[in-house]
């Protein structure tokens, strides 16, 4: 496995959620009336999700699984792997949902929920990138190590 692609990524998942951390306001109506953090909550957890699916993508590769035919897919692969809790799987699944509104339907965001995950669920991303450091770069989820 290529240890350097992951952990640039992880890396660039860290400053992600340092950066949603460190901007994400105390209320949703504070939210509301800034643009300008609409936008960096939103990238930050765009990008997030998009450096996990590329992670499990690369982690499926690695293991010779065939390619997700669905971003989500790769997570849900990730747990028939026994390489993530599947309950995690299916959070970060719906996390996916999140990113393609992001993407295709910007002015459908409700911010209430933008406000919710930047307040209270990035601890999903940590747990995603936890999981990637014990299983996949130790090798603990291998099935010949």
């Amino acid at each position: 496995m290529d240890r350097l692609i992951i952990e640039k990524k992880l890396d660039s998942l860290q400053r992600c959620l340092e950066r949603i951390r460190s901007k994400a306001p105390l209320d949703v109506a504070s939210l509301i009336r800034d643009l300008d953090l609409q936008d960096v909550l939103v990238l930050n957890l765009t990008r997030a999700v998009q450096l996990c699916v590329d992670i499990a993508v690369h982690i499926l590769t690695e293991r010779r699984q065939p390619p997700p035919e669905t971003m989500g897919r790769a997570f849900e692969l990730l747990a028939q792997e026994n390489l993530l809790d599947p309950a995690l799987a299916q959070r970060l699944k719906k996390s996916v949902g999140f990113r393609n509104l992001a993407v295709h339907n910007y002015e459908a965001i409700n911010w209430a929920i933008v406000h919710s995950i930047a307040t209270r669920n990035l601890k999903d991303f940590d747990d995603f990138a936890r999981s990637v450091i014990a299983t996949a770069l130790t090798g603990s989820g291998d099935r010949d190590g």
